[in-house]
C-alpha cells in the first residue's frame, strides 16, 4: 500500500476548510493546517484549531505576509490544499493564493496543489456578467500561475454548496427554507447541482493521491442532485406534506433588483443569475481532459438533497 500523502490545509479554519481537515484526517493523512497569526484573537478560530490538534493534525505557523513561513510550511506536506474565501459577501482573497504558487515553486517538493475553487468551473465562466465575474477572472489568474510555474495540480468544480442553495429554496438571501412561499427564478426549471459541503470534502481528499485526476478538472455531480428550483421546492413540499405559494421573478426584473445591492451582494447575485437563469452548472458535458467526483469514487455514499433538506424540519 502507498503510503497516503501528508497534507496542508490553508484556510483550515473556514466554512469549507473546516471539513476539509476533518476529511483529510478522517481518510488517514497526516494533516497539516496553517495558523495565520492574522487571527488574533478570534477565540473560535483558536478553539477550532486546538481541536483539530486534539484531533491528531499538526499546527503550522504562516502568514500571506511572510513568503518564508509559507515556504517552511509547504515543505512539510506532498500536497497543499487551499480554501480560503472567494465569496465576496465573506471575504474575497483569491488573490493571496499568487504568494502560495510562488512558495510551492521555491519549495519544490509539492506533488500536488488543489487551489481555492469548489464552486463553479471558472474555465467556463469568459463571458459572465460583471461584477461577478471578477470571482473567475482572478481565478483564472492562478491558474495559469501554477499551470505556468509547472505546478501539479487538481481543480474542484464543486457547484453549489447545499447549505447556501437547499436551504434558502435556490432564493439569493434566504438559508432557510419557507413553508408559505418560494420565488422562482424565472420558471424555475435551470437544472444546478446541489452537494453537501462535508461531501465535497470528502470528495476532494479523494482525488489527492489519484493519479486518474492529476492536472485535471474534478467535477463533483451527483446523479441524484442535479435538479431544477422547481424540482428542489416539491422536494421540500413533499417532506413538509403542503404546497407552497409560488411567485416568478423574471430575468430583467432580477437583474434590475441588483442595481440598488451593495457590491459584494451584486457579486453574489451575478452568481445566482448564471446558476438559476442559464443553467451554467449542467448544461455541458464533461469532456476529455476532466472527470466527475461520484464516478471516480463510487463507494462514498453521497448524501441527496432530500436527505439533507429533512435537516430543516
Amino acid at each position: 500500500m502507498a503510503m497516503k500523502s501528508k497534507v496542508l490545509i490553508i484556510g483550515g479554519t473556514g466554512y469549507l476548510g473546516k471539513r476539509l481537515v476533518k476529511a483529510s484526517l478522517g481518510q488517514g493523512h497526516q494533516t497539516y493546517v496553517l495558523h495565520r497569526p492574522e487571527i488574533g484573537v478570534d477565540i473560535e478560530k483558536v478553539q477550532m484549531l486546538l481541536s483539530f490538534k486534539q484531533q491528531g493534525a499538526h499546527l503550522v505557523s504562516g502568514s500571506f505576509s511572510d513568503q518564508q513561513s509559507l515556504v517552511n510550511a509547504v515543505k512539510l506536506v506532498d500536497v497543499v490544499i487551499c480554501a480560503i474565501s472567494g465569496v465576496h459577501i465573506r471575504s474575497h482573497q483569491i488573490l493571496l493564493q499568487l504568494k502560495l504558487v510562488d512558495a510551492i515553486k521555491e519549495a519544490g517538493n509539492v506533488k500536488r496543489f488543489l487551489p481555492s475553487e469548489f464552486g463553479t468551473d471558472p474555465a467556463r465562466m469568459e463571458n459572465a456578467m460583471e461584477p461577478g465575474r471578477v470571482t473567475f477572472d482572478d481565478k483564472m489568474v492562478v491558474r495559469r500561475a501554477i499551470e505556468e510555474a509547472g505546478i501539479p495540480f487538481t481543480y474542484v468544480s464543486a457547484n453549489c454548496f447545499a447549505g447556501y442553495f437547499l436551504g434558502g429554496l435556490c432564493q439569493p438571501g434566504f438559508i432557510l427554507p419557507s413553508k408559505d412561499h418560494v420565488s422562482l427564478l424565472g420558471d424555475g426549471n435551470q437544472k444546478a447541482i446541489y452537494v453537501d459541503e462535508d461531501d465535497i470534502a470528502t470528495y476532494t481528499i479523494k482525488t489527492i493521491d489519484d493519479p486518474r485526476t492529476l492536472n485535471k478538472t474534478v467535477y463533483i455531480r451527483p446523479p441524484k442532485n442535479i435538479l431544477s428550483q422547481r424540482e428542489v421546492v416539491q422536494i421540500w413540499e413533499k417532506l413538509i406534506g403542503k404546497e407552497l405559494h409560488k411567485s416568478s421573478i423574471p430575468a430583467h426584473e432580477f437583474l434590475a433588483s441588483m442595481k440598488d445591492q451593495n457590491y459584494a451582494e451584486q457579486v453574489g447575485l451575478t452568481h445566482y443569475y448564471h446558476v438559476c437563469y442559464e443553467g451554467c452548472l449542467a448544461n455541458f458535458e464533461i469532456g476529455e481532459g476532466a472527470e466527475e467526483a461520484s464516478k471516480l469514487y463510487p463507494e462514498v455514499k453521497y448524501t441527496s438533497v432530500e436527505d439533507y433538506m429533512k435537516r430543516y424540519l
